[in-house]
């Protein structure tokens, strides 16, 4: 499954569009531009398995970094302040990553 089949590709090119400068990102308004904020819990969660990398059951640190590149390849790399700050804001638990419940509660918030 891509996330073009869950998301506009119009909608995603806009939001990766919108991040493009260094230290721009901001994950609730990327789900918003992206449509994902709108989605039923049942598609975030299709959408966080595709952003799971490793099937690990988690979003690490590391995949976060490539955040923006699994919707669009040709997007930036998130800075390493922009993956800190978005896995503080996600990490409830702080445990160093962001579990599927952790990620539908940010998206959907």
């Amino acid at each position: 499954m891509s996330l073009s089949s869950l998301l506009s590709a119009d909608a995603i090119a806009g939001a990766v569009k919108d991040c493009q400068a260094p230290d721009s990102f901001c994950p609730k308004k990327f789900f918003q531009a992206c449509g994902l904020a709108k989605k039923s819990p049942q598609d975030v969660k299709k959408v966080f398995g595709i952003l799971d990398n490793d099937g690990s059951g988690y979003i690490e640190e590391e995949e976060l970094k490539f955040f923006l590149q699994r919707f669009c390849p040709a997007a930036r790399a998130l800075t390493d302040k922009e993956t800190k700050d978005f896995l503080a804001a996600a990490d409830d638990d702080s445990d160093g990553r962001i579990g599927v419940d952790e990620f539908q509660a940010m998206v959907l918030a």
